[in-house]
């Protein structure tokens, strides 16, 4: 029996989101919350505890400290009979290489707007199409999950914002053109996929786009 709901979240302000310059000196995994990020974390826990109510959650969390961090604001809003945790390194960010200054930085993402998110190849690092293999390889896993006796109707992915839009493509089936029309999720926003009468989820959170101008024409379906 697969979910009833399955929440996507991305990870609250970290302190990389505050300051920048953080990311030449820190090790992105250990980039914790701020405070701004700690309540918004309480603040999506109550939101999601409204909604679910005493029903049973399995979290899957990305094993970054900012991630861990939001999964502990939102779960203390439930009471820990309800909750199942599991850690897993492919909902981690995507790897932009080792502790770049942030002159760098802004340079390579100008880049990677121009090249394109889901192409462009960090060096050192992931490109989003590396993301997307691994975001499929666990959501092979939760498939397998979803198949265990009593499995509950309600899954959590607190993750990060590039992994959380791949997973919504490999899930859905969009073109590489569709995924770079959707922006990431703010920090702590959650975007619910609901199952509907037919068996199919459905995203149920407006997404925020923007418009990319693509040269080529995708041929007509056959």
């Amino acid at each position: 029996m697969s979910p009833n709901r399955i929440f996507l979240i991305r990870h609250g302000e970290s302190e990389g989101n505050s300051d920048d310059n953080l990311y030449s000196s820190k090790p992105d995994y250990t980039l914790e919350l701020t405070e701004t990020g700690k309540q918004q974390s309480v603040l999506a826990g109550a939101g999601l505890r409204a909604l679910i109510g005493a029903e049973r959650v399995a979290f899957y969390v990305s094993p970054f400290w900012r991630t861990r961090m939001t999964f502990e604001g939102i779960a203390s809003n439930f009471e820990r009979s309800q909750i199942s945790y599991r850690e897993d390194p492919r909902l981690r960010e995507q790897e932009w290489g080792h502790m770049r200054p942030r002159t760098e930085i802004q340079d390579i993402l100008a880049k990677r707007t121009q090249y394109g998110a889901f192409y462009y190849r960090f060096a050192d690092g992931e490109s989003g199409a590396d993301v997307f293999d691994r975001v499929s390889d666990f959501l092979g896993t939760l498939m397998r999950d979803f198949e265990k006796t009593d499995f509950p109707p309600n899954v959590v992915i607190v993750t990060h914002g590039m992994a959380l839009r791949l997973f919504l493509m490999r899930w859905f089936h969009w073109t590489v053109e569709q995924f770079e029309e959707v922006l990431n999720p703010t920090n702590c926003q959650v975007v619910l996929m609901e199952k509907a009468t037919h068996g199919k989820y459905q995203i149920m959170t407006p997404l925020q786009t923007q418009v990319v101008r693509h040269k080529y024409q995708r041929p007509v379906k056959y």
